[in-house]
């Protein structure tokens, strides 16, 4: 005779570890998917903060600011590079060299970006120089933003030579450049 016993059999047990594996198989992915994305929305965050603190100081200071990607840890120089995925620097250029020299306080620092965020400029473009009339010296430069999420993710920050920005969608041979740059 079977007495009044509490427990889980065998079978139910299993059925319960397919049920959360299943939801974990779900889960995960969409987990994973949310921090890729919010990590992108940060490191464009970023980025227009910069740009406006670089346009408002030189504005305010009739000085030339100068915006570069910067692997530097001491943030003392300019990479030269058009990945900005380990992060930009923001000075004012006061001997208009287009290079943070001692003299040249250093007006932001990003450091690099998190969460399998990545972010390149246009080819040549690893610079952008702030005029005080509001602008930026040379041509339009185009930001391509990806992350772990993919080539069909990606997005274009692009910043005109007046100052107006916008956001759109990469070509593709930029997005899977981006991508792979990782």
């Amino acid at each position: 005779m079977r007495g009044n016993t509490k427990g889980f059999t065998l079978l139910e047990a299993l059925v319960a570890l397919l049920v959360t594996a299943l939801l974990l198989a779900i889960a995960v992915p969409a987990w994973s998917n949310a921090t890729s994305a919010v990590h992108a929305g940060k490191a464009r965050l970023a980025m227009a903060e910069t740009v406006l603190d670089a346009v408002r100081h030189s504005a305010l200071t009739a000085t030339e600011v100068v915006v570069c990607s910067s692997d530097d840890p001491g943030a003392t120089r300019c990479s030269l590079s058009v990945e900005w995925t380990d992060g930009w620097i923001a000075f004012p250029d006061i001997n208009g060299n287009r290079e943070r020299d001692p003299n040249e306080p250093l007006l932001q620092r990003r450091h690099a970006l998190e969460g399998g965020a990545r972010l390149r400029s246009t080819p040549g473009r690893t610079r952008l120089v702030f005029q005080p009339h509001g602008g930026n010296a040379g041509s339009n430069v185009t930001f391509t933003l990806c992350d772990k999420r993919g080539v069909e993710k990606a997005v274009t920050l692009v910043l005109a030579n007046d100052g107006r920005a916008r956001s759109g969608t990469p070509t593709r041979e930029a997005a899977q450049a981006c991508v792979q740059a990782g």
